[in-house]
């Protein structure tokens, strides 16, 4: 994300005064759609809004709080810290900006019932609880707990599809700054898991603690995408066992092709395939969608018959649940072994 032209987004009511935009007018505008309010006296344009992601529009909501506050500013947590993180909310859509540390004077002034437009913003959750100094950081402008400190929060409140999205994310970030795959360092994944193992362990009477163990453990950084992480979830409730993440397979010219999962229990291989495959503009490199199908189909084939192994593709819909994607590949021939 470009975090400099998502604040430039956040606008306060004077500007749009200065705009000549009464508050009447104003009213209409919330009522239409065309502005609308992320923190009280905050606003962003409707046609950004709609089509920004769930981590944007929270982003934009921590920016506008930020912004909003008084003094040195609040130190954001949890998902507010997330999304600064650039960890993705996998079918999270935060109702509140979370803020961290002793209360100080109303740093952030929470939305009212019913603010002077008739429009009430998104709330502010003030989590009183004392927080260290090393637990606090900058990100893009704004004080948010540390990636570490975060991935320990979100692990535990966050649904567990969410928490492995967001372990996988950083450890990613951890092991592979570059975001490929094929550049995973393990002993950097295991240093960063270690701390958080160590965090979990000091902490062993807290809310959601134990499926923090368990998200910690589970964690794998090569996962490119949350669908990938959800999938992998949903392929070890199903009972496949040896799933491994981001195969190589000698390719036709003397490259390696990258499959998502190598489910070894079923000898099969599976894939996750995004939307932004075949309709983002920086992964289509001037590329039709049809060049891409075709072009998937070809690497499909080739790897089929050179491994002698099924494959099993799906998409976010498959991910509606276990039951949902084990039906999907059952229909395709892919069962997990009978234990």
């Amino acid at each position: 994300m470009d975090y400099e032209s998502i604040r430039a987004k956040v606008l306060p009511h004077h500007r749009l005064e200065g705009a000549g935009l009464t508050r009447s007018g104003l009213r209409r505008a919330l009522e239409d759609g065309t502005w609308v309010q992320i923190h009280r006296g905050w606003y962003v344009a409707g046609e950004h809004w709609k089509v920004a992601y769930a981590e944007e529009r929270h982003l934009l909501a921590v920016f506008a709080a930020h912004e909003a506050a008084r003094g040195a500013g609040p130190v954001f947590a949890i998902a507010s810290a997330g999304v600064a993180w650039e960890l993705p909310l996998f079918r999270v859509w935060p109702r509140s900006v979370h803020i961290i540390g002793p209360a100080n004077d109303g740093q952030v002034r929470p939305g009212r019932r019913s603010d002077p437009d008739g429009m009430t913003p998104p709330r502010v959750a003030h989590h009183d609880i004392p927080i260290p100094d090393e637990d606090v950081t900058q990100r893009w402008g704004v004080a948010c707990t540390t990636l570490e400190r975060t991935v320990y929060d979100v692990i535990r409140v966050f649904s567990r599809e969410a928490a492995v999205a967001c372990m996988d994310a950083a450890l990613r970030r951890m092991a592979a700054p570059s975001g490929d795959a094929r550049d995973y360092d393990d002993a950097d994944a295991e240093e960063f898991r270690g701390r958080v193992r160590a965090r979990i362990a000091q902490n062993a009477g807290a809310r959601g603690i134990r499926q923090a163990r368990w998200v910690c453990e589970f964690g794998d950084g090569r996962a490119e995408l949350p669908g990938e992480s959800v999938s992998r979830v949903y392929l070890n409730d199903l009972g496949f066992r040896g799933i491994r993440t981001q195969v190589p397979v000698p390719g036709p010219r003397g490259t390696d092709y990258r499959v998502d999962f190598g489910i070894e229990d079923a000898l099969a291989w599976g894939e996750f395939d995004g939307e932004g495959k075949y309709t983002d503009p920086e992964l289509l490199r001037g590329r039709t969608r049809e060049d891409v199908v075709r072009e998937e189909k070809e690497r499909e084939d080739w790897i089929r018959a050179t491994t002698g192994r099924g494959f099993g593709r799906w998409q976010m819909a498959q991910l509606e649940s276990p039951e949902t994607l084990g039906g999907h590949l059952a229909a395709l021939g892919i069962r997990p072994r009978p234990s």
